[in-house]
């Protein structure tokens, strides 16, 4: 509701002091920043130039000196970098709140960071401060919030959202942000950016609720397509590193769904004060982790083989995908353990004799809270230690006489051929059938995940301590055998898990609900439902809803009146795909045509690339134009388009149980949204 001439013009006086003192606070920093930066250099010179007249003790406080000097400046640099941010666009929002306990009236404009006065009074707050939840929390009435103070009630009197560009205040409103807020509806009437961007003045209290969340280790958040996972994951990054003591980017890692998703979600956190955290894809680690291959396939080779029908064996697929390989190699692993052993006992020279009982004491007792292969590294450095003073120079030769003398070999895909041909697996294979998984350059997504538990349970997985916080987007297409490692992995991290399980596109493992996961984690774990969609028209959710049979989806996005366009029986595809193409990007700034999978994809686009301006993305693309692209469905998660154009081969149809796929595709569109077959 736009407010009256009265309370404009005052909020134009606000905005023109804000700006002064925003431009002093800037101009002032930045000379100290450049000073600072001078005085850092000339005082390691100095003290570098003098390292010899300072004994060790000297040198050390020294270090520690110039360390705290050079924190001091780049928390000084960092804030420059931050309000230089907000110079054009000084805060988005205010609210009006009045204490409970001494009926204090406080005036609070939220900013993406804070900004003091010359008595150090507070005159913005940065959107992550506790006061501030209100503006997401609450309506106007009854309110608190928790500071670490404790909990504030009070009566929340006013909320009120700006447009400020280029400093000049365009617009105020005053809502309550529910589902007709003009500032909401605005922003998302609007065409879609080449890359996600942060959301700050429009987070929804649904979503606010996984952003702040504090008091659990673990979020697992289902949301409907649409709802914003993944941007309510990123601003909740950004909210912990501001809330959370002695977090920084590095500390927190992001698996992505793949590269093309990786660039999409880049800016923003930095678009927030933030720097950009680790990031990865699981087939990206999986690499760094099985060096006894060359590569490992990507997750989106691996369930195009079943979309594009060329997988040879889907039932063995399947089973390497599901719960049952779990035990069933957990039973052959710990059968394999107990049946190793030192079959002779051996001389490491004319000195010492080694007893193999010694041996199997040492591997099966005094040892067995390590991996095996770990146990035997731990013997051989004991007995150089023992046999040299302490010594570790004859560990090598006391490994490979070991070896010799036991009915094992430290050989990970013999030991999972032996699993493959054991009575612990339910499938009958053949050498020949395993060799043809096996013995390949680059491992097959599938088996790579089972190499790498088993590689796990008998070398020991490598523990990352650096890692606080590990984010998994698109959580559904993981299966528990994933989790099961990723916690092996980062055991001392927290972990936000978001996911749809109506879009789940790994064909042979599914979820009834992400709650199921609660009980892979340690600490406490709370699951919470994103219920509302801000993506696509009420168009076309309608039409995706009847894909899967949903009824529960709600649409936020107003009405545009453009119905979804079904093309069946086209007998010229090229022109009619080339004319709908040209037509919405005449109406839009983005346009993606979808396909089943990659061959087809490769097959269109050979066959319209000469009428128009189009690229071709698969999951190896690092970075692309969102003008106009041509991908498959199972490259698009994550992503989203102001129009789509669905296409599949009359002779490829989306079967019954493809139609997860095809729901993905269809939800990538914001405003229009064509169908081809």
């Amino acid at each position: 509701m736009p407010i009256s001439d009265i309370e404009l013009k005052k909020e134009k006086k606000i905005l023109d002091k804000v700006n002064i003192l925003l431009n002093e606070t800037f101009d002032n920093l930045a000379k100290d920043v450049k000073i600072g930066e001078e005085d850092l250099i000339e005082f390691k010179k100095m003290v570098w130039a003098d390292a010899n007249s300072f004994d060790s003790g000297e040198i050390t406080q020294v270090k520690a000196t110039t360390e705290l000097e050079a924190d001091k400046f780049f928390r000084k640099q960092d804030y420059l970098k931050r309000l230089k941010m907000i110079k054009t666009k000084p805060y988005f929002a205010s609210i009006v709140f009045k204490d409970g306990k001494d009926n204090s009236i406080y005036n609070i404009y939220m900013s993406l960071t804070y900004l003091k006065d010359k008595d150090s009074n507070n005159i913005l707050y940065d959107w992550r401060s506790p006061i501030c939840s209100l503006f997401y929390d609450y309506e106007t009435g009854p309110c608190s919030y928790t500071a670490p103070g404790g909990v504030y009630s009070g009566e929340l009197k006013r909320k009120r959202q700006y447009k400020i560009e280029n400093n000049k205040l365009l617009g105020v409103f005053d809502n309550s942000l529910n589902i007709d807020d003009e500032v909401l509806q605005d922003v998302l009437s609007r065409e879609s950016d080449e890359k996600m961007k942060q959301v700050v003045n429009t987070i929804q209290q649904e979503q606010n609720q996984v952003i702040r969340n504090l008091d659990d280790n673990n979020l697992i958040v289902q949301g409907i397509a649409g709802s914003g996972k993944t941007t309510v994951a990123l601003h909740r990054i950004a909210f912990l590193l501001y809330r959370l003591d002695n977090l920084n980017s590095n500390n927190i890692l992001i698996f992505s769904p793949n590269n093309i998703f990786t660039d999409y979600i880049s800016e923003v956190l930095p678009s927030l004060g933030e720097a950009n955290t680790l990031q990865t894809t699981f087939a990206d680690y999986l690499e760094n982790f099985i060096t006894e291959y060359k590569g490992v396939e990507d997750f989106s080779d691996f369930i195009s083989r079943y979309y594009s029908y060329s997988e040879t064996f889907p039932e063995l697929v399947e089973y390497k995908q599901s719960d049952k390989i779990i035990d069933d190699l957990d039973a052959f692993i710990d059968n394999f353990i107990d049946g190793c052993c030192f079959t002779d006992s051996f001389n490491e020279s004319d000195k010492y004799y080694i007893i193999k009982d010694d041996l199997n004491y040492m591997l099966h007792d005094r040892y067995d809270r390590l991996p095996l292969f770990e146990r035997m590294e731990e013997i051989a450095d004991k007995l150089s230690s023992n046999n040299y003073k302490g010594s570790s120079k004859k560990k090598a030769t006391y490994l490979k006489l070991m070896y010799e003398n036991c009915n094992f070999k430290h050989d990970l895909k013999e030991i999972l051929k032996e699993f493959y041909l054991s009575e612990f697996c339910r499938f009958k294979l053949e050498d020949k059938d395993i060799n043809k998984f096996l013995d390949k350059d680059i491992i097959n997504y599938e088996d790579a995940l089972v190499f790498a538990y088993l590689k796990g349970r008998l070398e020991g997985f490598i523990y990352d301590g650096v890692i606080r916080q590990v984010v998994i987007d698109e959580a559904q297409d993981y299966n528990r055998l994933q989790y099961i490692i990723i916690n092996e992995i980062f055991k001392k991290a927290d972990f936000t898990i978001l996911g749809d399980i109506n879009q789940n596109i790994n064909p042979y493992y599914h979820y009834d609900s992400l709650e199921e996961l609660s009980d892979l984690f340690k600490g406490d774990t709370k699951y919470l439902e994103l219920l509302k969609t801000y993506r696509s028209s009420p168009e076309i959710i309608n039409y995706t809803n009847k894909i899967l049979n949903l009824n529960h989806v709600n649409a936020i996005r107003k009405t545009n009146n453009k119905p979804v366009v079904v093309r069946k029986d086209i007998l010229d595809i090229k022109n009619s795909i080339v004319n709908d193409i040209k037509e919405l990007m005449n109406k839009y700034k983005s346009c993606a045509v979808i396909t089943k999978d990659m061959k087809e994809a490769n097959n269109l686009y050979e066959l319209i690339k000469d009428e128009v301006d189009i690229s071709l993305v698969d999951h190896n693309t690092k970075s692309f134009n969102k003008k106009l692209v041509i991908l498959p469905a199972y490259v698009s998660k994550g992503l989203e388009f102001d129009s789509v154009i669905v296409y599949n081969n009359r002779n490829n149809s989306y079967k019954l149980n493809e139609r997860n796929l095809l729901y993905v595709a269809c939800t990538r569109s914001q405003h229009e949204l064509y169908i081809y077959n």
